[in-house]
């Protein structure tokens, strides 16, 4: 369902952008450093929605492979943990009991 949800506000989105695109036809002047030219502004929007989409995509990403990274640290951690854990003997939480060698002074 949430899927189902983020595809339908993509698509209100992408409709919002091509009615703002098409109402805004009338050529611009862009400036670069090393001169300007006319570009329609329907392709100046529509380039810059897709130069933003690209870094969006490029965060996301070294964000989803550092998780990845930390994700197969910890499950590397936890099962080291897990088979320490099932060699070495059970350990009570009390502590050692007067049967076990210690004395009633703790000694």
């Amino acid at each position: 369902m949430k899927g189902q949800w983020g595809l339908v506000v993509a698509l209100v989105f992408a409709l919002i952008i091509a009615l703002f695109s098409v109402v805004n036809v009338d050529p611009v002047q862009v400036n670069y450093v090393f001169g300007t030219s006319d570009w329609p502004l329907v392709l100046v929007i529509l380039g810059s929605v897709l130069m933003g989409a690209i870094l969006v995509l490029g965060f996301g990403m070294v964000k989803y492979y550092k998780l990845k990274k930390e994700l197969k640290k910890l499950q590397k951690e936890n099962a080291q943990l897990r088979t320490d854990a099932e060699l070495k003997p059970e350990v009570p939480l009390d502590g050692p009991t007067e049967e076990e060698g210690m004395d009633s002074d703790g000694e």
